[in-house]
């Protein structure tokens, strides 16, 4: 890097600040680090990451079928809210038409533990996992 002229962009910390305390529903991690699926729709796995582009951060949300691999849902917003992943999930399910039981497992991010995203698995009897504090 020193050679070629190239450093590193250093960016600083931005603290966060909460108006109340966000009320979280954690679910227990039923997956439990076995990421092997027997058949297609048993399990399926979530994550939102994020991609900078010249006009600024595009967010992406994608459900992944532990079985095949592949992304079964996905979503692209400017914005990380519930509704990314809600829009995610929701395609997942509609192309793929789960049967009651399929285990969904997230992180603890707040998108995963809203209400509304909850009560939306558990109407199409899908079961929730999330990784334990700390856990990606």
């Amino acid at each position: 890097m020193r050679e070629n002229g190239i450093q590193a962009v250093r960016m600083q910390k931005s603290k966060r600040y909460f108006s109340h305390p966000p009320v979280m529903d954690f679910a227990p991690n039923l997956l439990d680090q076995y990421f092997a699926a027997m058949v297609p729709n048993q399990k399926w796995s979530v994550d939102i990451s994020y991609i900078e582009t010249r006009k600024g951060w595009l967010y992406l949300a994608v459900v992944i079928d532990l079985y095949s691999r592949k992304i079964v849902g996905w979503a692209v917003s400017d914005r990380m809210k519930r509704d990314l992943a809600l829009r995610a999930s929701r395609m997942a399910i509609i192309l793929h038409r789960p049967k009651p039981g399929l285990m969904h497992h997230s992180d603890r991010g707040s998108q995963y533990c809203a209400t509304k995203y909850q009560v939306g698995l558990k109407r199409h009897g899908i079961k929730i996992s999330m990784s334990g504090k700390g856990s990606c």
